[in-house]
């Protein structure tokens, strides 16, 4: 991790802003979504971009019933012997 050398202060609700240069580059904007996580006693923030659920993929990425599966997981589910 780089530090970008912005010091932000937390407002009452939580929030705090990010410097337009930094939304810029990593080209974030206004309604984006942010996923927040932690790694030891680091907070991260990263643009959200959807995962399958089953194999962490990025690639081919579609939802269904609110939840995400990449093309390849899906192709194999499809193969799957039917239950019954």
């Amino acid at each position: 991790m780089k530090p970008a050398g912005v010091v932000r202060k937390v407002d009452q609700l939580g929030r705090i802003v990010l410097p337009k240069s930094l939304r810029k580059r990593y080209q974030m904007n206004e309604g984006d979504p942010v996923e927040i996580l932690v790694q030891g006693d680091h907070i991260i923030l990263e643009r959200y971009r959807p995962k399958c659920v089953f194999c962490g993929s990025m690639e081919e990425v579609k939802e269904f019933k609110e939840r995400t599966i990449c093309g390849q997981c899906l192709t194999e589910m499809n193969h799957l012997p039917k239950l019954g």
